[in-house]
């Protein structure tokens, strides 16, 4: 497993800024549930509003990349940028701050090691 540091996080955050800085957003979609923390420390960083519900011309961000299972239902939003911490895979239609192909299970800053133990055996028996 590798572990990721708060310091890491914010890092990670800077680099998300710096990538969507520029553009015109109407907020920020973070999701559930690895998205939600960057959609908060990003929204409060750029300002924009941190939304329920992801819209047209919105940020939508996550934390890894892995399937992209959960990333996929967003792909066709209208002016939408989708932002990855962490991709497993070379980003095609989404963005990453970070590509790490390697199979290494990912524990986050605000995840329970114990807890990511799990979650890990659960995909792995999926997948």
């Amino acid at each position: 497993m590798r572990h990721l540091s708060w310091q890491d996080f914010d890092r990670a955050v800077e680099q998300m800024a710096r990538t969507c800085g520029g553009r015109s957003s109407s907020g920020i979609f973070g999701i559930p549930r690895g998205g939600l923390v960057l959609a908060v420390a990003l929204s409060h960083r750029l300002e924009l509003p941190l939304l329920s519900e992801p819209q047209p011309g919105c940020l939508v961000v996550d934390d890894v990349f892995e399937t992209g299972r959960t990333l996929a239902p967003y792909r066709e939003l209208e002016g939408s940028t989708l932002l990855v911490w962490i991709s497993k895979a070379q980003p095609l239609w989404w963005q990453a701050v970070q590509v790490d192909p390697s199979p290494e299970w990912i524990v986050f800053p605000w995840e329970n090691a114990e807890q990511a133990a799990g979650d890990e055996g659960r995909y792995r028996q999926e997948h």
